[in-house]
């Protein structure tokens, strides 16, 4: 707790500066009252936010506050500058790129919802249980698995399916999900940093047309370097012990497997809509939903038939149990599964984005990257950016970077794409794997739980930084966009 104070100490400091105030914007707020008082906001709501384990108080409902009062006051100032509609059209950009997130988020938690409902994480737990894996093991088929699912389904996507197997695997075992999210959060970032598909950050720095698509897999060493490293430190931490979980059969829900499928569709989808139309992945995304839309329409009109074939075959086996389960089954629905997506989570994700998105139309972020890359040596302005990216999440720091576009070396843009990438590992609020799991392992994974293994994960980020800086030293050269 106490680092983090500092860190939030020092971003202040810097904000503070007297070269932040060099900076302009349409109005120059970063030197007023509505500025500090602003950015004090923001910091007090976020402190509320990392107490929330011991104040019960949900993360989404600080935030939430702190983006009303933030773009309160900047619209209030622009009223009197005679300037009300500039506020306007800036709060609904922010809110746009909120809305691609939010709907992204939406589709990935149904479709993860739905398999849970069509009981595919209990047979994934039932079959890991009958194979007797340890936790050791459990710790690191999902580390691993982590890491090499998120370069294509994204960082978040594959935190959300990791977490589900292990809640339902390790069930009521507090230290064990905690470690095992800590890890499947540093995997699934440190996997997204070297693909365009991995992380939104490193979707951005695609789209800037800053780095080509293979060189994206120059920082795949250094992601490997950044996993492993707190992995094996904390392994040894783990139980060596087998799940307590009773041995049981589990059958799939009738479409279960299909789900599944129709979600790799989706993702696919995603991607196709990006990298062959030029359009967002979320339109791919909520493509992905109609797939898993009508799929459930399929599953409600088939019912009957199936549940009379089903009937007729456990009535002429004499299996009593068996026909009462049969009356219990209820209709697949897929609004019923987006009820249950997590929405604390979503609104939180809503709060920081209009938060920040506030402030840096205030003028803060750009500051902060105008200060880091005319005061400071490149590569140490982009290895703080991304501690800095743990705080104040890795979107805004690098829709900041691109904002200013430093005149760097490939090999700058490569490690400030690792940093922000895998820098966010650092907090369980800085990635959104990080927040994401917060909600679905509310109670078992935790800010201080992550916490406090925070120094094993810097130890690993300055691990793979050394790494980048010795492997691509020769990309430090090479200037210019990718064409």
């Amino acid at each position: 707790m106490f680092k983090f104070s500092i860190m939030l100490f020092s971003l202040f400091a810097l904000l503070c500066s007297p070269f932040a105030f060099a900076a302009s914007g349409p109005l120059l707020l970063t030197a007023s009252t509505t500025g500090y008082v602003a950015l004090s906001i923001f910091i007090i709501a976020y402190i509320l936010v990392m107490l929330e384990e011991k104040i019960h108080l949900r993360k989404s409902k600080p935030v939430l506050v702190a983006a009303g009062i933030i773009w309160a006051l900047i619209g209030w100032r622009y009223i009197q500058a005679d300037m009300p509609t500039v506020t306007e059209e800036a709060f609904r950009h922010t809110l746009l790129e909120f809305a691609e997130l939010m709907l992204f988020l939406l589709v990935a938690m149904t479709y993860i919802n739905a398999l849970e409902e069509r009981r595919v994480f209990d047979a994934l737990r039932s079959w890991m249980v009958r194979k007797g894996f340890s936790y050791q093991s459990l710790f690191w088929i999902t580390g691993v698995l982590s890491f090499f699912i998120s370069p294509i389904a994204d960082n978040l996507t594959t935190a959300l399916l990791m977490c589900a197997v292990v809640m339902k695997v390790a069930e009521g075992n507090k230290k064990f999900i905690n470690l095992c999210c800590v890890n499947i959060v540093v995997a699934a970032n440190a996997g997204g940093a070297f693909s365009p598909f991995g992380d939104i950050t490193t979707l951005m720095v695609w789209q800037a047309g800053v780095l080509r698509f293979m060189e994206f897999l120059a920082l795949f060493l250094p992601s490997v370097v950044n996993y492993l490293i707190p992995a094996i430190i904390m392994s040894f931490f783990v139980e060596k012990r087998k799940p307590s979980a009773v041995y049981e059969e589990v059958e799939l829900k009738r479409g279960a497997i299909r789900i599944l499928c129709l979600f790799l569709l989706t993702i696919a989808t995603a991607v196709a809509f990006h990298s062959v139309l030029h359009l967002p992945p979320v339109l791919g995304m909520m493509t992905g939903l109609g797939y898993l839309q009508f799929f459930g329409f399929f599953l409600r009109v088939t019912l009957p038939g199936s549940l009379a074939r089903k009937r007729a075959m456990a009535e002429r086996e004499g299996d009593q149990e068996r026909i009462k389960a049969l009356g219990q089954i209820v209709p697949f629905d897929v609004f019923s599964r987006v009820s249950r997506a997590e929405w604390d989570t979503l609104l939180f994700f809503y709060g920081v984005v209009m938060c920040v998105g506030g402030l840096g139309f205030i003028g803060y972020l750009e500051l902060m990257s105008t200060v880091l890359y005319t005061q400071w040596d490149a590569t140490y302005a982009n290895i703080a950016l991304g501690l800095i990216s743990a705080v104040i999440d890795n979107i805004p720091v690098m829709f900041a970077v691109l904002t200013m576009m430093p005149e760097m070396s490939h090999g700058h843009w490569l490690l400030i794409t690792l940093t922000a990438g895998v820098g966010g590992s650092l907090l369980s609020i800085g990635s959104a794997a990080g927040v994401a799991l917060m909600g679905q392992a509310r109670g078992y994974y935790t800010f201080m739980g992550h916490l406090k293994w925070a120094p094993v994960i810097l130890l690993g980020y300055f691990a793979s930084i050394a790494v980048h800086l010795w492997l691509n030293a020769a990309s430090f050269a090479e200037y210019g966009l990718a064409s």
